[in-house]
């Protein structure tokens, strides 16, 4: 009855992946770059998941990413009883359909211990399965010698930080120390820990957002415009420029009409998404243009000068009009409020038109 139960569930799980159209997720290059999507931190039934591995695939391509990592627990297997543990398993069944569907997949897994260190992933491993071992110190030693991105994945999390409030430890330091920690989730699922870009500035590690997806991303995010992803500027779309760039800390979190990272990349990212049209108009007194805003995210600016407008959303896929002060003779000078730059921070930006 068991096997009977799995043949129908795969071929279930099959028929999911396989239809359904891409969502083209309309988000900039920086210039040299291009910018790929990506999910760092999925469940399948290989750990405490609820469904098999090419489902996350197609969720993946039906979403518009162009990367993912299925990083099942190593040391949390609930379904051991009716699935053999073998934690290198769901990219295995995962591989094929990732390559049918131009889909990077990164092959990972997920450390998962108390707090200090807490969960952490292990990204671009070779072999998951040699990863078992007592010592948390031991396991990311392995997973750095097998050329690993080593990721604090919901440092925040109330089940080991009740109060919400991510902690750098001891064992945090000691990792720092070694380059053994190169990354932190700043949105995982449907929170975000703004200290979080605290320490990655100050630390030099790339700014993340995953879902930590364990059931339906479908079913999860409704409601929502996008799942959370992290955006990576890779020299190529390919497997090697995508883990370089991610050892160069090129990203920003995305999530909910969000965007989170350093100014070095979420600057440029901006004016990339918006132009800024000649003024159409003048009168004694007003100057009138367009600011077309070319990207799935809405901008949302605040805090304007006098003679210029308070406030302006730029909707996402639309053109504003805007009308300024003659009087004004400087570039419009704005805080936005959804790209957020540190822990009590937002870009600022400067538009010329």
């Amino acid at each position: 009855m068991k096997r009977l139960n799995i043949i129908i569930l795969l071929i279930a799980v099959f028929s999911f992946t396989v239809f359904g159209q891409r969502k083209i997720v309309n988000i900039p290059d920086l210039p040299g770059y291009v910018t790929l999507k990506c999910d760092f931190h999925l469940h399948t039934v290989f750990s405490d998941g609820n469904v098999w591995p090419t489902v996350r695939v197609g969720e993946a391509y039906r979403d518009g990413l162009d990367a993912i990592s299925i990083t099942d627990h190593i040391e949390y297997t609930p379904k051991k009883d009716y699935i053999p543990v073998d934690h290198n398993a769901s990219w295995k069944v995962a591989e094929t359909t990732a390559r049918d569907y131009n889909i990077i997949l990164v092959k990972g897994t997920e450390i998962t211990r108390s707090m200090p260190p807490g969960h952490l992933n292990a990204l671009f491993i070779t072999d998951a399965n040699a990863l078992v071992k007592d010592s948390v110190y031991n396991v990311i030693e392995e997973a750095v010698k097998q050329g690993a991105f080593i990721q604090w994945n919901h440092p925040g999390w109330k089940s080991q930080q009740p109060d919400g409030i991510p902690r750098m430890y001891d064992i945090h330091y000691r990792l720092l120390k070694n380059k053994w920690l190169h990354g932190i989730e700043f949105f995982n699922h449907r929170d975000y820990y703004p200290l979080v870009m605290t320490f990655c500035k100050q630390h030099n590690l790339a700014v993340i957002a995953n879902s930590d997806m364990h059931g339906v991303i479908s079913e999860e995010y409704q409601g929502k415009t996008n799942r959370p992803m992290t955006l990576v500027f890779a020299k190529e779309r390919t497997h090697e420029s995508l883990k370089e760039a991610m050892f160069a800390g090129r990203t920003l979190g995305y999530f909910d009409d969000m965007i989170a990272g350093k100014v070095e990349y979420a600057l440029p990212f901006f004016h990339q998404c918006i132009s800024v049209g000649k003024p159409f108009n003048q009168t004694d007194k007003s100057v009138y243009f367009e600011i077309l805003n070319k990207s799935d995210i809405p901008f949302y600016l605040v805090d304007g000068l006098p003679g210029t407008p308070a406030t302006i959303t730029l909707n996402a896929n639309s053109a504003t009009r805007v009308v300024v002060s003659k009087t004004v003779t400087t570039p419009l000078a704005y805080n936005i409020k959804n790209i957020i730059t540190g822990e009590n921070e937002v870009l600022k930006v400067e538009i010329k038109y």
